[in-house]
């Protein structure tokens, strides 16, 4: 566990370097007055998204005098006033000593903190500074008075693709269609889908009143067409709707690197549509190690962050992290991307993958406005047992001590029994909105 340090706190560090008798160890005491000072560009600040791009405020701190030479990073906490910073949104400064926020960034990560758009708020911010694995000492909060804006795009159409090689068959009232999305160009849709082998159609409105198939299988669309032939994989349908035309393409971006489960080769994490605000996002948990970005799981085309500084580059250096849960967004329309600590569900059990040791397969949270729900889409399971847990430890975990073979949906409790299910491939939905849990198993 790491120890924090406060300026009321302070402690001996024992210098010793590697390979060097212990005769040769050295003595040096933490300075009891050294703290770091933390300041603001401003006090208050009202976010519109017209201003994304610019500089919304800049946190500044000090360098303390540890009476010793040191070489510290720093990351700052932001935390709602009041708050005790245990699910504090984190930004790593390095070893610089300002940090500037646009209002696109400040704003997603008061969004983050659960603040509402268009109402003023205050929020709390401090600086760790990090001297070693075992030793950080964390600033005095300062406050800001902030109004956020709302992020959330509305891409949505009324266009959606059904039919066998999809989660919700040839129609299912629980699972809605696979939805496709507005586009710059007019009349035209795009939709980022996972199939299995089968066929599909392309219909409006989850009804079979208005669909599409192609007769001929030659990339026309006719009214009442013929079922679309297709084969397990990760897609991209593109459609015009005003000449009555699609195409499928292959399309994934992952995540690859030593700090991955597979490391430098397949199989990628997956990042998966954000359409709330037209990135990509995953949960992953890394260890020591790097990564990149990559597409349909070759380096054909690649991206990482030459100058750590958050912006991407093709075939750019591989990215450091440190071992942790994360969320991982990644912007192709600013080749911006961010690891975000965070607190991650995952399933664990007999039936799943890898057992009761783990590591779980991960839900991805809703990024748009149902929050507290959780999603695993296509989970293959055998026939065992379930439960949920928290960072891939016991320390916090749900079962069903109520379970009802009969119900798709099953209230949670903590440290509940063990859930039953039969082998087969399900979409899962956590949602922790309400004031019981639960949990939904839709199979395909």
């Amino acid at each position: 566990m790491k120890k924090f340090i406060n300026k009321s706190i302070y402690t001996l560090i024992l210098v010793c370097a590697l390979f060097v008798a212990c005769d040769d160890v050295d003595t040096v005491l933490l300075d009891p007055t050294a703290n770091t000072i933390v300041s603001l560009s401003t006090d208050s600040v009202v976010l519109t998204e017209d201003n994304a791009t610019a500089d919304a405020v800049s946190v500044s701190w000090s360098l303390p005098n540890f009476g010793f030479d040191a070489a510290p990073s720093y990351t700052i906490m932001m935390d709602v006033s009041g708050g005790d910073f245990s699910a504090a949104q984190l930004i790593s400064a390095g070893s610089n000593y300002s940090y500037n926020f646009s209002v696109a960034e400040l704003n997603n990560k008061l969004l983050s903190l659960g603040l509402s758009p268009n109402e003023q708020s205050v929020i709390d911010i401090k600086v760790k500074t990090t001297l070693s694995s075992f030793q950080e000492m964390i600033s005095d909060a300062v406050s800001l008075t902030v109004t956020p804006y709302s992020s959330i795009l509305d891409l949505s159409t009324n266009l959606g693709v059904v039919g066998s090689a999809t989660p919700g068959g040839w129609g299912n009232e629980n699972i809605p269609d696979l939805p496709f999305y507005t586009t710059a160009t007019a009349d035209e849709y795009v939709a980022y889908v996972t199939l299995r082998d089968g066929e599909i159609k392309f219909r409006k409105d989850n009804l079979w009143t208005e669909n599409f198939g192609d007769n001929g299988a030659d990339g026309t669309l006719e009214g009442n067409g013929a079922n679309i032939v297709v084969s397990a994989g990760t897609y991209k349908i593109t459609v015009n709707m005003a000449n009555l035309t699609y195409t499928m393409e292959p399309y994934s971006w992952g995540i690859v690197g030593s700090a991955t489960p597979s490391g430098w080769g397949a199989p990628d994490v997956k990042l998966h549509y954000n359409s709330f605000s037209d990135d990509w996002r995953t949960v992953i948990t890394l260890a020591d190690g790097e990564a990149k970005f990559r597409f349909n799981e070759d380096w054909g085309v690649n991206y990482g962050d030459t100058g750590a500084d958050g912006s991407l580059e093709t075939g750019g250096d591989n990215i450091a992290v440190s071992a942790g849960h994360y969320l991982v967004t990644f912007n192709l329309n600013t080749l911006e991307y961010s690891f975000e600590e965070m607190d991650v569900w995952g399933l664990v059990g007999s039936a799943t993958a890898n057992g009761w040791d783990g590591p779980n397969q991960k839900f991805i949270p809703d990024f748009g406005i149902n929050e507290g729900y959780y999603y695993i889409n296509g989970a293959v399971l055998n026939d065992g047992e379930i439960k949920v847990r928290q960072n891939d430890a016991w320390a916090l975990n749900y079962g069903s001590s109520s379970y009802n073979a009969g119900s798709t949906t099953n209230d949670m409790d903590v440290n509940g029994s063990n859930i039953p299910v039969s082998a087969g491939t399900y979409n899962i939905i956590l949602n922790f909105s309400g004031s019981t849990p639960t949990i939904t198993l839709y199979p395909w």
